[in-house]
């Protein structure tokens, strides 16, 4: 599932689009950040398809072999170690995730020629050669091969990144990453034989909730720019704020908003994530200075009483 820092990130990034647009259209933006969050769920279904599509090509290949005008006895005697794997195989047979391959329109068909080069690179890894000679057979095996295939294989493939980077505008290299994540815990969770292939992760851990956390934080951060705009400027009088990253002051007007619009989030929590989310966009300086600014911002909003925590502990 997307957990509140991915969406975090995905509100900023729809803001940042919105504010460079110079847009009105709170609506248009708001259709677009959901739009962006639906497409990278769709990236997990993509990468949960993958080993699927593998397999499939690969018995393909096998039969295919076995019809040659004169197979060899490995043509007609394969190795079906990775064919056969029991992971793959509930993967495949599980109805409900099948049924969202279909409902999402998750396919490869137009990457086939991706999909053999993939292979290829497969079968020449330490990895795949290890696993299908490897006298230790089992569900364990089966499992720890597909994680390993995720984490060693997929998640290094620079072939994968440009042809989603290619595909969509809403993926980007951390996206796809989070995506192999949640296909590689997806198949973490299956812990036996009679797992059906797991249970196919939610968009969000709270359907009603996180949407509203979205929509409220995307709105408010718009709404409430100005003032944000002002208080930034007030603790910042010694920076030119045009001349501030604009992604630091981003940061900082989400908090802002977090912090007094949000009643049950935990100040330390807004604090912490904005950090974490500069971190990954900002420069190396952008930790000390955010935090340096909003540490001062909260200090006024407590005196002032404009932060209002419902719940035990979320003042601190």
């Amino acid at each position: 599932m997307l957990n509140r820092r991915i969406l975090r990130v995905k509100v900023m990034q729809a803001l940042y689009a919105f504010f460079q647009s110079s847009s009105t259209e709170l609506s248009k933006g708001e259709k677009e950040l959901f739009l962006s969050i639906e497409r990278m769920y769709d990236l997990y279904l993509y990468f949960l398809l993958l080993p699927i599509e593998l397999a499939e090509l690969a018995e393909a290949q096998q039969m295919e072999a076995k019809n040659k005008a004169l197979p060899t006895d490995e043509d007609l005697n394969p190795n079906r170690t990775f064919v056969d794997n029991e992971i793959i195989r509930q993967l495949r047979e599980n109805e409900t995730i099948q049924s969202a391959f279909k409902s999402h329109k998750i396919s490869w068909a137009a990457d086939r020629d991706d999909l053999k080069r993939l292979l290829k690179e497969l079968r020449a890894t330490p990895l795949f050669q290890n696993y299908i000679h490897s006298e230790e057979k089992g569900f364990d095996r089966d499992r720890k091969f597909l994680m390993d295939f995720y984490k060693e294989v997929v998640s290094e493939s620079e072939m994968l990144q440009n042809l989603f980077h290619e595909r969509s505008i809403y993926w980007d290299h951390d996206d796809v990453d989070f995506a192999i994540s949640m296909a590689l815990k997806h198949v973490k969770k299956i812990k036996s034989e009679t797992s059906a292939g797991g249970n196919l992760m939610a968009m969000f851990k709270d359907d009603l909730d996180d949407r509203d956390f979205v929509k409220n934080l995307f709105r408010k951060t718009i709404i409430n720019n100005n003032e944000n705009t002002k208080l930034i400027e007030e603790k910042t009088k010694n920076w030119d704020v045009e001349r501030i990253a604009v992604l630091d002051v981003l940061c900082m007007k989400m908090a802002i908003t977090e912090l007094t619009e949000f009643s049950s989030i935990p100040i330390k929590v807004t604090l912490n994530e904005y950090i974490e989310v500069s971190k990954l966009f900002s420069s190396p300086k952008s930790k000390v200075f955010i935090n340096g600014i909003l540490d001062k911002l909260v200090a006024d909003f407590k005196e002032a009483k404009k932060i209002r925590k419902v719940g035990r502990g979320l003042m601190e």
